[in-house]
């Protein structure tokens, strides 16, 4: 275990700062969808698509997993106030739990994919502002 940690941190810090920010981004975005086990499998693609360390983007994934339990509620309403469809009382088990999926991909859409965005505008540019303060302290005489 502690091997696997060491090789994990060691591969972060051979990362740059902009791929810093697209792993916690989609990290976060992708791991707070509201179909369980569907996170997992989109991280594991993101990875690959868009060439980035999987382990720290599943890492990332599992870490905003409560989120993704916590926020189901709140994109399912969301989504019910995009969508106008009625909540279903009546009907089978299958189509109520069918439309609630539906109503929280939709409110996770409209709430996640913005901020998750906004989240690597703003992990980009603090950690371009951070790395150009530790290149001018290193290259300042001491």
């Amino acid at each position: 275990m502690k091997s696997s940690v060491v090789r994990l941190a060691a591969s972060l810090q051979s990362l740059s700062g902009d791929s810093i920010a697209v792993i916690l981004a989609v990290g976060f975005v992708l791991g707070t969808f509201p179909v369980y086990g569907c996170p997992t499998v989109f991280c594991l693609l993101a990875a690959f698509a868009l060439r980035l360390n999987a382990p720290l983007l599943q890492l990332v994934n599992q870490c905003t997993s409560p989120l993704q339990l916590a926020l189901l509620i709140p994109f399912a309403r969301l989504g019910q106030r995009i969508l106008h469809l009625p909540a279903t009382a009546s009907g089978s088990i299958f189509s109520r739990v069918s439309g609630l999926t539906l109503q929280a991909i939709a409110g996770w859409a409209c709430i996640s994919l913005p901020l998750g965005l906004l989240l690597f505008i703003a992990l980009s540019r603090t950690l371009r502002r951070r790395q150009r303060a530790r290149f001018h302290q290193l290259a300042s005489p001491a």
